[in-house]
């Protein structure tokens, strides 16, 4: 028996050792999906492609559960053939020595003895077990972590919601009143605004007033503490959460982009996208010269979150995922802060070419970059210190006159 316990083994093991690599590597990727997917949730949910990465995390995960299936079914093999080769052992050598003993060449002693050290066999079982408790515990966190991914969002669709048709982009804010949560100060109170379709207005203010804030509200990032916000005259709570973001275009200033190549990243604008209107979006992005310039043009690996790119050549994709995604509302949030000249300068000549009949709010610090725009808000201490154009703001000698001389006089 021995010898056919030792093939047993050796075969079994491994066979265990690489259904167990598989699996660590399948539960590997997983954590790096979920960890792509989560730390891009803003993008996620501004390209409301929340299906898009349940269908990746379920495609990873179905790979996983293969693995380890496979992983367990070996793991059973393995033990088990031990403890059946082990109880016919004992089998063995209680029947051998029966006989034996009956013809008088064997003692009873010894045939105990032998059954002794058959027993001693039965520890590395034991340890076995003690292997399958070490699971148990593991699988217990895992699916812990799993209870983790299925918390229901705080943000979700009323039971009368609907979806949208035909927007035109006009968004009003009646009486909004909004802070974080009861422990944190009041960031808009009594806040009234009104967006036409297809106006091009800029939100201005100092560091910590709530213009990016402001801005989130209009997605549903958070909800309002009171108040509305309209679409088209329809309270957002309203609409259906993917049918508002998809209507919303968001070029953020710290750009997300996803491991993969050039193409995957702008696609993600438009999932169903074909590579013509690929690269018609990265035309109108000021994106395709250089694009065209790298080794592989768009099948480039961009690395994780871009880190092969220039900070001008990341924005100019997140602008032509945007273009893609085609939304008649555009927000801007400090999305030229931080390049270069000559970044800034494409990247904005891209960004007038993108907001083009389409409802716009631009935040910005750097007033000079929007000083064509139609209508600048100026907040402060939660509401709208004072609004107008460029030229009236600075003739009137307030807050943003302050700002404007301020930059000027750096």
């Amino acid at each position: 028996v021995l010898p056919f316990m030792a093939v047993h083994a050796v075969y079994f093991n491994r066979q265990m050792k690489r259904t167990l690599r598989r699996s660590r590597d399948r539960i590997g990727d997983i954590n790096a999906q979920v960890e792509d997917s989560l730390a891009g949730i803003r993008v996620v949910q501004s390209f409301t492609n929340e299906t898009v990465e349940r269908a990746k995390f379920a495609h990873t995960n179905e790979e996983f559960v293969a693995s380890r299936r496979a992983d367990i079914r070996s793991e059973v093999l393995f033990y088990e053939g031990l403890v059946g080769l082990t109880q016919l052992m004992t089998i063995v050598v209680v029947v051998f020595g029966g006989v034996t003993i009956v013809r008088g060449t064997l003692d009873l002693p010894d045939l105990l003895t032998f059954l002794l050290y058959v027993g001693i066999l039965i520890e590395p079982i034991k340890r076995f077990g003690n292997f399958t408790r070490l699971y148990q515990e593991g699988i217990s966190g895992f699916e812990r972590f799993m209870e983790v991914l299925e918390v229901e969002p705080a943000i979700q669709d009323a039971p009368n919601a609907s979806d949208l048709c035909q927007v035109q982009g006009a968004v009003t804010f009646a009486n909004v009143r909004f802070q974080y949560n009861s422990s944190h100060d009041t960031v808009f109170h009594n806040l009234s605004l009104s967006i036409q379709a297809g106006e091009y207005v800029a939100l201005v203010g100092m560091s910590g007033v709530g213009k990016s804030t402001l801005c989130a509200l209009i997605p549903r990032f958070y909800e309002v503490s009171a108040g509305t916000i309209l679409l088209d005259g329809k309270p957002l709570q309203e609409i259906r959460l993917a049918a508002l973001r998809r209507h919303i275009g968001i070029v953020h200033q710290d750009i997300y982009l996803f491991v993969g190549t050039i193409a995957e990243n702008i696609r993600y604008g438009k999932p169903t996208a074909t590579i013509d209107e690929i690269v018609a979006a990265a035309k109108e992005a000021n994106a395709h010269d250089f694009i065209m310039a790298l080794p592989h043009g768009y099948d480039t690996d961009i690395g994780e979150r871009g880190v092969k790119l220039s900070g001008g050549q990341k924005q100019r994709i997140s602008i032509a995922r945007v273009f893609l995604k085609n939304p008649p509302i555009l927000i801007f949030d400090e999305a030229t802060s931080s390049l270069d000249n000559e970044s800034e300068k494409a990247v904005q000549s891209s960004l007038e070419r993108l907001a083009h009949n389409r409802t716009t709010i631009v935040i910005a610090h750097r007033l000079s970059t929007v000083r064509n725009a139609q209508r600048i808000i100026v907040l402060a201490n939660g509401t709208i210190a004072e609004e107008g154009t460029h030229e009236e703001l600075v003739n009137a000698g307030g807050v943003y006159a302050n700002l404007y001389n301020a930059q000027l006089r750096i």
